[in-house]
């Protein structure tokens, strides 16, 4: 169980770790999204940039990479952990690649919010979960515009969803993962709830950056 824990928290925060949007953006356009906007490096400030395409490329590699290190922690602890829930050993694997993506060690631990990983993470291991989130996430982000208030109440509403959509195997730890990335998510958007109450948080389509 050790040597699997390891290995899947090694390879789940070297994946989550991969700054899509910053090489992108250095890629394609050789500037430093930083330098942008707000300076994050998630798919948001990348579309404010004015990258649509590269936005769109941001979401989707963030995404994967949530989702290919939660189905290789469940690949990993079935061959090296075979008494383990395999829901802990996916669990693990969430959660280490949302940090990794929040906390890269390329960019000095600076990186992005984790709502893309956080959902590509949670596809794999409770997708009913996840896809009723990412609904409560497009139906807020089309009323307000506001896309760090679909990500917040996105992120708030899947562990509700997962308590009553989840099916099979649900132990403790799993369970406990799902509300620890949702309160990770939200208060990596502290500043923006800030500006919310503020009224001064940006819409998505005006000028002005978050």
């Amino acid at each position: 169980m050790v040597l699997a824990s390891l290995l899947i928290v090694v390879i789940a925060y070297l994946l989550g770790s991969m700054p899509s949007g910053y090489l992108l953006i250095r890629l394609f356009r050789h500037q430093d999204i930083r330098q942008s906007g707000s300076g994050n490096i998630g798919a948001t400030n990348v579309l404010r940039s004015g990258g649509k395409g590269l936005a769109a490329a941001t979401f989707l590699l963030d995404m994967l990479k949530g989702s290919c290190a939660v189905w290789l922690g469940g690949v990993i602890g079935g061959l090296l952990a075979p008494s383990v829930a395999p829901a802990n050993m996916k669990a693990l694997a969430a959660l280490v690649a949302v940090l990794g993506h929040i906390f890269p060690v390329w960019l000095g631990f600076k990186g992005g919010k984790g709502v893309s990983t956080g959902f590509g993470v949670f596809l794999v291991a409770a997708p009913w979960a996840a896809l009723a989130a990412i609904s409560v996430f497009i139906v807020v982000l089309a009323i307000s515009r506001y896309v760090s208030l679909a990500s917040i109440l996105g992120a708030a509403s899947f562990p509700l969803f997962a308590l009553f959509l989840g099916h099979g195997d649900r132990p403790p730890f799993f369970i406990a993962v799902q509300f620890a990335v949702a309160l990770i998510l939200i208060v990596k958007h502290h500043q923006n709830i800030g500006r919310l109450l503020a009224g001064t948080e940006s819409r998505l389509g005006a000028k002005k950056t978050a």
